[in-house]
């Protein structure tokens, strides 16, 4: 007898502008809480003492989350000079201590060189598995490692502000698997007066912006006064927007149904779209499948159980 899951089905994306101190995971737990929801996930995660966009799929939305983690992110942080610590950031224990402080000429002309598709090697407090164990697990024990530079792609690095001789606001556009914490100690490396993380905030994660985002005291306050939950889940972005990098195929009634099945369908007539590659089918309004396609023909790789 199968176990009855605990309790509604939403289904959803909420872009949450997560708070100072908060983990990831205490997030999900909170807003899945306020929604009452059976399931739901997060798209990348934010260190406590990082805020920002934090997209939140709730139900057939986690099916979705790949599209978004793969997705550009932008972030905008404060690097202070002079100090290098263990964790890159304000976490961590001192390292080490230099009096020299960079000029504005100085941190621009450096820039060019952290754009584009470089190497970069993670903080030794990250979560990169080293023979099966996080980094930062071996960190906190005191095990000596070696983690491996990986190539990363940074799109744009600008200097924003440098508000005083000790720090720099910095904003970047990089791909997936980029740290910024090791941007920040690179960066004070390459300058010769050492660098750490003192504040940063995630400003983008794929299609996922500021704009459309919501504060967790912001969504309780509406559900404390939402008269029923469809006002609730109205602040809700719908599972499709994830896949705005995709194109979109309409499809019948009854292909509808065959992709359901998990039974591939050909795009017969003379209007048929040209597509190849990923696509995502829809059918009066309401998604029905991710999938693939070659040779005019759809292969479903999965499947949504979502209502109109």
């Amino acid at each position: 007898m199968a176990r009855k899951k605990k309790g509604l089905p939403v289904n959803g994306w909420l872009i949450l502008d997560k708070p100072l101190g908060l983990t990831s995971t205490q997030a999900v737990g909170r807003t899945k809480r306020i929604f009452n929801a059976q399931k739901a996930g997060h798209a990348g995660t934010l260190d406590p003492l990082a805020t920002g966009i934090l997209p939140l799929a709730f139900g057939e939305a986690t099916k979705t989350v790949p599209f978004v983690m793969d997705g550009e992110k932008g972030y905008r942080f404060t690097v202070s000079w002079g100090v290098q610590t263990t964790t890159d950031d304000t976490e961590g224990t001192l390292v080490a201590e230099c009096s020299v402080r960079p000029s504005r000429a100085d941190v621009e002309a450096a820039l060019p060189e952290f754009t584009g598709e470089i190497m970069q090697t993670p903080p030794r407090f990250s979560a990169i598995r080293i023979d099966g164990a996080r980094a930062y697990d071996l960190a906190r024990d005191g095990e000596e490692f070696e983690i491996a530079a990986r190539q990363v792609f940074i799109d744009t690095l600008e200097l924003v502000d440098m508000p005083d001789a000790n720090s720099a606001v910095l904003e970047a556009a990089c791909g997936k698997g980029t740290y910024v914490r090791a941007i920040a100690r690179d960066l004070g490396l390459k300058l010769g007066c050492l660098g750490h993380v003192t504040a940063l905030r995630r400003t983008r994660v794929g299609p996922f912006t500021e704009e459309n985002a919501i504060s967790l005291d912001k969504l309780q306050e509406i559900s404390d006064k939402a008269a029923d939950r469809a006002e609730l889940e109205g602040v809700l972005d719908p599972v499709e927007s994830a896949l705005d990098d995709i194109p979109a195929l309409p499809v019948s009634s009854d292909d509808a149904a065959r992709l359901k099945r998990g039974q591939a369908v050909l795009l017969r007539g003379r209007d048929a779209p040209i597509l190849k590659g990923p696509v995502y089918a829809h059918s009066r309004g309401t998604l029905i499948a991710l999938g693939e396609v070659h040779h005019g023909e759809m292969r479903p790789t999965r499947v949504f159980n979502l209502t109109a």
